[in-house]
């Protein structure tokens, strides 16, 4: 395989987590685009690996972690690494080292770039993101919150740990309406994909039902709320791991509205 970065060529597949195959990649709006040319210039790196036959199968995005969910300082990190696994597409490329060699192509550019470690988050719970198998590539666990574990592996002896930043508020009802509060940072596509999807679904119901989209692509609005991309219905957060469906979201926002 082949380790690259990413170039204008594979730019559209990259922003549509190389499933260009899937309708629900492509409903997700523009947000990770906007996301990305805003955070390229603040250090973001993307890199992709190719097959034998040139076919790209992973991919991982990093940058400072000034900029990012998590607090720290003279560290990178990963925002996310996927290795498409489906058979639709361009078919499952898991199981053969892409995941591995991204990550420690990461490691050394971020060495390069002057970090003095690389962190990332993990679920602590065998699914996408598994904290676990970073475990396996020789980093720590610095924090928790939840299932969301913090990992890093320092490149130096004077290297600080990073730490989440904590939710500092949540969104209240408000007195004869239904609020829709939908936070968006633009990277995750998943997460995007609620985002629209709870947009769509206020928009269906009359005036009662508000949408307030709170941008955290913006820092100063993230560290305000401590909240990077979450939904919540009159104050309630709402599970976006997997998105929940439109079907969901209509049916409790109705179930809201016979309340008021």
């Amino acid at each position: 395989m082949k380790i690259v970065d990413l170039t204008e060529e594979h730019l559209d597949l990259y922003l549509l987590c190389l499933e260009d195959w899937s309708d629900e990649m492509k409903s997700a709006g523009d947000h990770k685009r906007c996301w990305y040319e805003h955070a390229k210039d603040e250090g973001l790196r993307v890199k992709l690996a190719l097959d034998d036959a040139g076919t790209v199968g992973g991919m991982i995005q990093y940058g400072p972690i000034e900029t990012s969910f998590a607090d720290g300082h003279d560290l990178h990190i990963v925002y996310c690494i996927w290795v498409h696994g489906y058979k639709e597409g361009r078919g499952n490329f898991q199981g053969q080292g892409m995941g591995k060699a991204l990550l420690q192509a990461a490691e050394e550019d971020s060495r390069q770039l002057g970090a003095m470690g690389l962190a990332a988050w993990g679920i602590s719970v065998p699914v996408w993101m598994k904290a676990s198998w970073f475990r396996k590539q020789g980093y720590v666990k610095a924090d928790k919150q939840g299932m969301q574990v913090l990992l890093w592996k320092p490149f130096t002896e004077e290297a600080e740990p990073p730490r989440w930043i904590r939710q500092r508020k949540s969104p209240e009802p408000v007195s004869g309406q239904v609020t829709v509060a939908a936070f968006k940072a633009g990277w995750c596509q998943a997460q995007n994909v609620s985002f629209e999807r709870a947009r769509r679904a206020a928009e269906a119901f009359d005036d009662r039902v508000v949408f307030e989209e709170i941008d955290t692509n913006n820092r100063e609005t993230f560290l305000e709320w401590g909240i990077s991309d979450g939904l919540y219905i009159d104050g309630k957060q709402i599970r976006t791991g997997p998105p929940p469906t439109d079907e969901k979201l209509h049916a409790l926002i109705a179930k809201r509205l016979k309340k008021l």
